[in-house]
């Protein structure tokens, strides 16, 4: 097949890229670099079948020829881009994201959207079900995020009721490893980083909130078979397996062998207490759950940092 990505230059979309053309398709990769990487572009320009065009998504797409499938994950995802770029990821999420849907109607492609977890904000049901509505300021420092991508996933539901646009939702949970950003401000990154600097680790109040981290190739792998399947409505992909901010931040100082220390700082606002995944309609309807446990993939991950610390990106 012929597939689009956009984003392919971030962190999931080049993971992505790489999958699709190890599959055997032709990708042609849409990126407007204003927070991916030109490594990442180099890398994916080594093969034959790649294709890459310099382009914002809230600009008409002007690719010819028959394309298949479209995989947007073009929108800034990481909490330090929310102040910055807020109008940069609402554009992404609204005329970005209608202009991929146009795309995709006239080429009659099926589009996968990748919304998030922070669909669901501060969430007050745990774990998190695909039917749970939300619990989300609309005018909180998260909000170009988290209503841009609510507000996605409602523009893609009525481009299916109106053109009968065939969709894609995954709701990703926390997803890491390789070719993460240094400067992602997530909290792995983020901690992995200060780590190896030998700076404190900043653990953002006592610790005690939650998260869930998925492997990048497993959410990689739950993205082909959504998109492959006949699913429509949204369908959480993420990891269950749930530890405190503490712990992870405990397991990065032994992965690392650093001397930092662990230092508590005042949690942002609106920042979630609980994430993690219900994934009961990723295993029925897809066959699909994570396979790389924990320690092997935060090991992987430092071990990409500790070999890539200062090089660009």
């Amino acid at each position: 097949m012929r597939i689009l990505v956009a984003g392919c230059a971030g962190f999931i979309g080049y993971h992505l890229t790489e999958r699709l053309l190890r599959d055997g398709h032709e990708v042609v990769g849409i990126d407007n670099l204003c927070t991916g990487s030109r490594e990442n572009v180099a890398q994916l320009a080594a093969h034959a079948r790649f294709q890459f065009c310099e382009h914002d998504i809230t600009r008409p797409l002007g690719v010819e020829g028959p394309v298949e499938r479209v995989y947007d994950l073009a929108c800034p995802a990481s909490p330090v881009d929310f102040g910055p770029r807020r109008l940069e990821i609402m554009a992404a999420c609204s005329r970005g994201v209608w202009e991929l849907a146009e795309f995709a109607r006239r080429h009659g492609a099926r589009l996968l959207h990748a919304s998030t977890s922070e669909v669901y904000g501060d969430p007050q049901e745990h774990p998190q079900r695909e039917t749970y509505w939300g619990h989300v300021n609309p005018i909180g420092p998260r909000a170009c995020y988290d209503e841009g991508k609510r507000f996605a996933e409602a523009l893609l539901t009525s481009c299916h009721a109106c053109y009968g646009t065939e969709i894609r939702i995954p709701r990703i949970f926390n997803t890491y490893g390789p070719n993460m950003r240094w400067d992602d401000g997530r909290m792995l990154p983020t901690f992995i980083d200060q780590a190896l600097r030998g700076a404190p680790l900043t653990v953002h109040g006592d610790g005690s909130q939650t998260r869930s981290f998925c492997f990048v190739s497993d959410l990689v792998e739950g993205l082909v078979r959504l998109m492959e399947s006949d699913v429509r409505e949204p369908v959480n992909l993420g990891n269950p397996a749930e530890i405190t901010v503490l712990t992870a931040a405990q397991e990065v100082l032994r992965l690392t062998g650093s001397r930092s220390v662990i230092a508590h700082v005042p949690r942002p606002k609106d920042d979630p207490a609980l994430r993690r995944p219900d994934i009961s309609r990723a295993e029925t309807l897809l066959g699909w759950r994570p396979v790389v446990e924990r320690p092997d993939g935060f090991a992987r991950t430092v071990e990409w940092f500790q070999r890539t610390m200062g090089k660009p990106q």
